[in-house]
């Protein structure tokens, strides 16, 4: 039990949670139509919104993980034969496309070699008016960070598409302004920057996406047109009536409002300029070992770094070993890189240069270097 307390999570899946949202799950609980609880709510959507870098309206935590969210983003804007155009250069590129394909859509992919960026001018180039374009602005499976303003510019100048874009594994970490870079949908999770548990999904959707919205989308769970009600309008700058449509997760918005309240109070800025340094930190110490890094150079994510494994080591032995010997856990790459990258993430509370002087340590001593 020890170790799974003290233990140190490197990879790109839940982080060590910020402190304060740890002690907000462990408070009494409120009842989903308490007051207080519904005070909460609406500051936490406001948070969001600064989260996310928006004005919209109905700016929201969904009550699940970032893969509702994903899929809450296409339900409610994909009308059957709807051509969707997906920026694929990793796994969650791929999953845009099956869910697209699930509503109906007329999916295509422009594919890009995995460790690159997504490149606007072979996105918008793709169709000449498809209804949405979609993209990761940080692909978790291969550690890139892909320019979304340039993709928003050049989405809105070729046509009338709508922007889609996954944000799980940038919001709170890395700069993040939907409303300047055209963002019209977007979705997020918890369990990364944010230093939440996962749970929620952050989910942000403009007026001209709304107005395109399917009436009735194949799920009621995730109808749009429902869960406005659920958080009076869209929280506290609608000030509309509350509806009745399921009950919120209540002790997980209330760490998610501590976890923003921590960020917002650190300064967004400032949590940006944290996640920067120490992933730089640890993407130079990495090569001082002799390393070679996977995302191509000028378009690495400062919290999660992909790393190829070195031929002549055995990936799962070496991260069985820092788990058992060091209570660190690094994450594996995923599909054909399963066994040939690491994935090393730096979220949340785990920015920080004594978080980069272990890893660096406990790698070098587990490699020999």
């Amino acid at each position: 039990m020890t170790r799974i307390v003290d233990r140190h999570l490197f990879g790109p899946g839940p982080t060590n949670a910020y402190p304060e949202a740890t002690e907000a799950l462990a408070r009494p609980l409120l009842g989903h139509l308490d007051p207080e609880f519904i005070a909460i709510m609406d500051q936490t959507c406001d948070r969001l919104r600064t989260a996310w870098g928006t004005d919209n309206a109905r700016t929201l935590p969904i009550s699940a993980t970032g893969s509702a969210g994903m899929e809450a983003a296409f339900v409610n804007t994909v009308h059957p034969g709807d051509v969707v155009v997906v920026a694929v250069n990793g796994l969650f590129g791929q999953r845009m496309c099956d869910v697209a394909a699930r509503c109906g859509a007329e999916v295509i992919p422009v594919e890009h070699q995995w460790g690159t960026p997504v490149d606007p001018e072979r996105v918008v180039a793709a169709h000449p008016s498809p209804a949405i374009v979609a993209a990761v602005h940080a692909e978790t499976s291969t550690g890139v960070q892909s320019d979304i303003k340039a993709l928003g510019e050049a989405v809105h100048a070729a046509s009338d598409a709508l922007l889609l874009v996954d944000a799980v594994t940038s919001i709170g970490g890395v700069e993040l302004r939907a409303d300047d870079w055209g963002i019209d949908i977007g979705y997020a999770g918890t369990q990364k920057c944010l230093g939440v548990a996962p749970g929620l999904a952050p989910f942000t959707i403009n007026n001209r996406a709304f107005e395109r919205r399917v009436e009735r989308p194949q799920s009621w769970y995730l109808d749009l047109g429902l869960l406005g009600g659920y958080v009076g309008e869209a929280g506290a700058r609608g000030g509309g009536a509350r509806t009745y449509h399921h009950t919120a997760p209540v002790a997980s918005v209330a760490s998610l409002h501590a976890g923003l309240g921590r960020i917002l109070d650190e300064g967004l800025d400032n949590v940006c300029a944290r996640h920067s340094a120490a992933g730089q930190a640890l993407q130079d110490g990495l090569e001082r070992l002799g390393l070679e890094l996977f995302a191509q150079k000028g378009s690495r994510l400062p919290d999660l770094t992909t790393v190829k494994v070195p031929d002549d080591v055995d990936s799962a032995a070496a991260r069985r070993t820092l788990l058992d010997r060091y209570d660190i856990e690094i994450g594996a790459g995923v599909g054909e890189y399963a066994a040939s990258v690491w994935r090393i993430g730096l979220m949340g509370p785990n920015t920080s240069s004594d978080s980069v002087a272990l890893i660096l340590g406990a790698l070098s001593e587990v490699l020999g270097r």
